[in-house]
């Protein structure tokens, strides 16, 4: 590249205008940073099939048992005992056959208090048991 100069007539620059670089590389850091958290959650994970999957089940034979953290049960928002529970839950299938269970259990109760639980349900013979969690994040 050459350039004019009244003091010594016409010579070569030796410095590269690195402007343009800049501004490349800043683009490129801003695409990078935009599309990393979008990433993040994204697998090439590809999901094995099922035929119980068609199978769901239906919301109006779904009954929620939620157990706090000072082990307190209630069943479809009635407060009830373990020692009742078994005895509902045997009514509830006996009326719905394909009754399901979904546990509710307070993040800070003893495991083994959900352990006594899920044994009264299979004391009541019902196979089809859920426990809602929630993300961390």
């Amino acid at each position: 590249m050459r350039r004019f100069s009244e003091r010594h007539g016409l010579h070569t620059i030796s410095e590269l205008n690195v402007t343009p670089l800049l501004d490349l590389a800043f683009v490129l850091l801003i695409i990078f940073m935009i599309t990393t958290p979008l990433m993040e959650n994204s697998s090439d994970l590809v999901l094995p099939s099922s035929e119980a999957s068609s199978k769901a089940v239906d919301p109006g034979d779904v009954q929620t048992i939620a157990v706090n953290r000072d082990e307190l049960i209630s069943l479809n928002g009635s407060p009830t005992s373990l020692e009742l529970l078994e005895s509902q839950l045997t009514q509830i299938r006996d009326t719905q056959p394909n009754a399901a269970i979904v546990i509710r259990p307070h993040k800070d109760l003893p495991v083994q208090s959900l352990v006594k639980i899920m044994d009264v349900i299979q004391k009541a013979r019902i196979s089809k048991v859920g426990v809602v969690t929630h993300s961390q994040e």
